[in-house]
């Protein structure tokens, strides 16, 4: 292995845990003195928010941006749930911006397993979909950048996974070659057969002990539950 690269959300930092959550206080906090029953707008705002990402295209589009995004899907919640006003939308947005950067962790293992790889001088690249500004905060606060030789994100890069010239790009940086390089990610398109078709092998981490749906795009080279299952990778 001459190459190893890392995810960002839901592989290093524990992004998703808790959205429902950080929705339902924002629909607490900002929309219900508005006048708007935070119940039926928490149930509305996750119908949109399914609605909303489940579109790959939007998906793509949509992710660079990701406060603009919470915005629009708050937008159409509240005007579902009649409740649409002036500012109300983008205050519910930076309202959930501000709970969801709260909520987010490192996964336990994360800087453990990151100071393995660099003790064996493998070198790192962090390759992640996403909002420029929102990733590199993410990157900087939890001090990340020490671990990493390349760091590839799609809001700066103008690409994102799962197209084969990002991983490229990111080995590129690394003076490594697919063939002896692996990705490392919990999202089987982006991560998983974005890699391989990029020549690379990767690694799905399953968290959730969910297994490998029988659909499943893609086939991993390897299965892992958590980040410190990968310290015997090579």
């Amino acid at each position: 292995m001459t190459a190893l690269l890392f995810d960002l959300d839901d592989t290093l930092l524990d992004y998703s845990t808790g959205v429902e959550v950080c929705w339902r206080e924002s629909c607490a906090t900002v929309a219900a003195p508005a006048g708007v029953d935070p119940v039926a707008l928490a149930q509305t705002l996750a119908e949109v928010q399914r609605w909303f990402w489940e579109d790959p295209e939007r998906h793509r589009r949509e992710r660079i941006d990701m406060i603009g995004a919470w915005g629009k899907i708050a937008a159409r919640a509240l005007e579902r749930a009649g409740g649409a006003g002036d500012g109300l939308a983008a205050a519910m947005a930076e309202d959930f911006a501000a709970r969801r950067r709260a909520a987010m962790r490192l996964f336990p293992d994360t800087l453990d397993v990151l100071a393995r790889f660099r003790r064996r001088g493998v070198p790192l690249g962090l390759v992640t979909n996403g909002d420029a500004r929102l990733q590199r905060e993410k990157i900087q606060r939890y001090d990340l950048v020490r671990f990493f030789d390349v760091v590839v994100i799609e809001g700066e890069f103008g690409l994102g996974k799962p197209d084969a010239e990002v991983f490229r790009h990111a080995l590129a940086g690394l003076g490594a070659a697919p063939a002896a390089a692996w990705m490392v990610g919990d999202h089987l398109v982006w991560d998983v057969a974005g890699a391989q078709r990029a020549g690379l092998r990767a690694a799905w981490i399953d968290r959730r002990r969910g297994g490998l749906p029988a659909a499943s795009p893609a086939r991993p080279d390897r299965i892992v539950h958590a980040l410190i299952e990968l310290s015997d990778l090579g």
